[in-house]
């Protein structure tokens, strides 16, 4: 049998718990119509609840959804002017308006782009420009940054939110004054702008008048029509704009209903969103797989500092998280989290970064569920691996592919390698992307003969199931053999002193590279000698960190990801002020 057999004959169907083939998402043309259907089926249940670290909060039903997203399609099309597929750029934090304006760019027929809310001046110059935004939603904390770039942008409109937007009168009066006056966040608005809320309004009078039936936007939008321009991070170079369509958004959707339908109760489940929607992970994940079981979604503006997610763990019923390793890592290390764990909880779902043993170990011991890790990327609208729920899956894999997927290992010349040897991931499915926006040079690069190549290092076991090694840029390479860094950090997390390790290669006259680690210490008695003893006890010697630096933090995305390349000489965190550095 050859290598390539071996990964299509892998036994991975017994796993999924739903019929994908029958799933009722095959019968959709575009995403439009299936928020509407979700919309009309739940329609008096609550589907957002946006939750402020002080407990207030504000929340949406989904017809309120529904209709507000229909006069914000007729403002668009009717109001503004624009025709199909222009693409509508929206730039906010977890919010009411974030459904409301993403459901309403789908219905009109344009193109999203989503834009994370903390970026520069010049990262939004940059994506505005090459999405070729014509419409901006912003929230009104980021308008200052908007305004000085904004002339050098192909912007045309720009509608203004809050975060307290759609919360009870008394709520939101007594917020937007908190933010604008006292935390001096809100600046004033020196803009054009239009508010969310004349925004409906114009809508409403625009779809009253002209008799307007908002279906007739979307009737002529497909499958092959593009739906998103999702930007990867940029933590590897330019960020660039993966082209996801209505249908591999679908698919995706269809694929992670199968994965957990066993699990899931129509109408009855709630899953905290600390995760951005900007993001794919939780844009995917949470808005709209959740959206289609008529869950209730809990929205934490800021995970940062984790404190603000307690109220809307305390207050609401959870059960299902999704996240990264460094958000369960920071919710383990809070007190109130450990003293009133939240016991309605069903699964947690990892992804977007390595999940250290140490904490999924943690997590089960303090919340009494599992954490189901998973895989996926910007470009594959993103799952494409998943941990089966319950019985079946592996603490330290990124499970198997998901329905209709293909995975293969492959070595540099693309051929597949043998069950248990680490190669690169590939990817072969509907919910890959089309290519990259406007880049056909990098979209060559990454879509070879139909396959996405990723970029990660991973082996396939016996039993099919995946393991991540590393990302193949950051592998160290010492005196001739490979050490992946999530390896190292994954040991340095054991150490119960060790709140969170990042491991790099840096350059060493004696082996080439040498591995060096940053450590963020939870007791302030850790010594590198105690960090470099562990891992001598764990791992091959030349995996042992040369070089320990002590730091109050490590950078980070959005998201929670450790940015590495900030770390290394000549990154922006590489020269900070570190606390104490150790050489062996």
């Amino acid at each position: 049998m050859s290598h390539e057999d071996a990964y299509d004959a892998a036994p991975w169907l017994k796993h999924y718990s739903g019929d994908y083939s029958k799933s009722r998402l095959h019968d959709y043309g575009n995403l439009a119509q299936l928020v509407v259907d979700n919309a009309l089926m739940y329609k008096d249940a609550i589907a957002y609840t946006t939750v402020m670290p002080n407990g207030m909060s504000g929340s949406l039903r989904y017809g309120d959804v529904d209709l507000m997203s229909d006069r914000f399609a007729v403002y668009l099309r009717e109001v503004l002017g624009v025709a199909p597929g222009t693409r509508v750029a929206l730039q906010m934090p977890n919010c009411l308006t974030f459904p409301v304006a993403a459901m309403g760019v789908f219905k009109a027929g344009c193109t999203l782009v989503n834009v994370n809310p903390l970026y520069t001046e010049s990262e939004m110059k940059h994506q505005f420009n090459d999405a070729g935004v014509e419409v901006l939603v912003i929230v009104d904390m980021f308008t200052d940054k908007l305004a000085s770039i904004i002339d050098q942008t192909p912007v045309k409109h720009v509608v203004v939110t809050s975060l307290a937007h759609w919360f009870p009168r008394v709520v939101r009066g007594i917020l937007k004054g908190v933010l604008k006056y006292w935390n001096k966040a809100v600046p004033e608005l020196t803009i054009e702008a239009t508010s969310i809320s004349e925004a409906l309004e114009q809508g409403e009078r625009a779809q009253e008048a002209g008799g307007i039936r908002v279906a007739d936007y979307w009737r002529d939008i497909f499958r092959d029509d593009v739906a998103v321009l999702q930007y990867t991070g940029g933590t590897t170079g330019v960020s660039k704009g993966g082209v996801l369509t209505h249908g591999n958004i679908l698919t995706n959707i269809g694929q992670i209903d199968a994965v957990a339908s066993d699990h899931m109760e129509d109408g009855k489940e709630c899953v905290l969103t600390a995760l951005p929607l900007y993001h794919i992970f939780a844009f995917t994940v949470n808005m709209l797989a959740f959206h289609c079981r008529g869950a209730r979604n809990i929205l934490v503006p800021s995970p940062r500092p984790i404190q603000n997610c307690q109220r809307a763990i305390e207050n609401y019923p959870i059960t299902w998280i999704s996240g990264v390793n460094t958000l369960f890592n920071a919710l383990l290390n809070e007190e109130w989290f450990h003293v009133y764990p939240p016991k309605t909880m069903k699964v947690a779902i990892a992804g977007g970064t390595a999940l250290h043993a140490a904490v999924a170990d943690r997590w089960e011991r303090v919340v009494g569920c599992p954490i189901a890790e998973g895989y996926g990327l910007t470009e594959s609208s993103p799952v494409v691996s998943f941990n089966p729920i319950g019985q079946g899956g592996r603490r330290d894999s990124i499970g198997i592919p998901a329905p209709e997927t293909r995975v293969r290992i492959v070595d540099d010349d693309g051929h597949a390698v043998a069950p248990g040897e680490p190669g690169e991931i590939i990817v072969q499915g509907d919910q890959v992307m089309q290519g990259y926006w406007n880049r056909p040079d990098e979209t060559a690069k990454t879509i070879k003969d139909g396959w996405l190549y990723t970029g990660d290092v991973a082996y396939m076991d016996q039993e099919g199931f995946f393991h991540i090694v590393d990302r193949k840029k950051d592998m160290v390479l010492v005196s001739g053999f490979n050490v992946y860094p999530n390896e190292v950090e994954d040991c340095i997390a054991l150490l119960d002193k060790v709140h969170e390790a990042a491991v790099i290669g840096v350059k060493d006259p004696d082996t080439g590279e040498a591995v060096k680690a940053f450590v963020v210490k939870r007791d302030q008695s850790l010594t590198a000698e105690e960090v470099r003893k562990h891992c001598k006890s764990h791992l091959a010697g030349y995996k042992v960190p040369k070089q320990i630096e002590f730091r109050d933090d490590l950078p980070k995305t959005p998201v929670g990801k450790v940015l590495r390349k900030e770390l290394r000489p000549g990154g922006s965190a590489g020269t900070a002020t570190a606390t104490k550095t150790e050489a062996a």
